[in-house]
């Protein structure tokens, strides 16, 4: 289940994400979608929070996304970044800069199907 945590100091920013986050949810999904597994956005989990002093971030919006290293999905990192960078970007306008990153890992899980 990949997860994004989105960090921000701005208020306004906040409360764009968090309307946005079921769109950026769908997005998610479909960007780290692979040939050996197809997510939809429910298995997307989106985390906001909120930096107290903006002097310790790089960006006034900043995004960690952690997902499985499938095969696929390495040579498309930073394809997968600079799309939601730019989606981000388009729809929150007043966020003059986004970075995002993406950490990429063999991940276990705590539940069974």
């Amino acid at each position: 289940m990949p997860t994004a945590n989105i960090y921000t100091s701005d208020n306004a920013h906040k409360e764009a994400i968090v309307a946005l986050s079921p769109k950026l949810r769908a997005m998610l999904a479909e960007e780290l979608t692979s040939g050996s597994h197809r997510l939809t956005s429910r298995e997307i989990s989106i985390r906001v929070i909120e930096v107290c002093t903006e002097s310790s971030m790089i960006a006034p919006v900043e995004i960690e996304i952690k997902a499985h290293a499938y095969g696929d999905r390495a040579p498309r990192a930073d394809q997968i970044c600079l799309a939601i960078r730019k989606f981000v970007k388009n729809n929150v306008p007043s966020a003059a800069d986004v970075r995002v990153w993406i950490m990429l890992a063999e991940l276990g899980h705590s539940w069974e199907e």
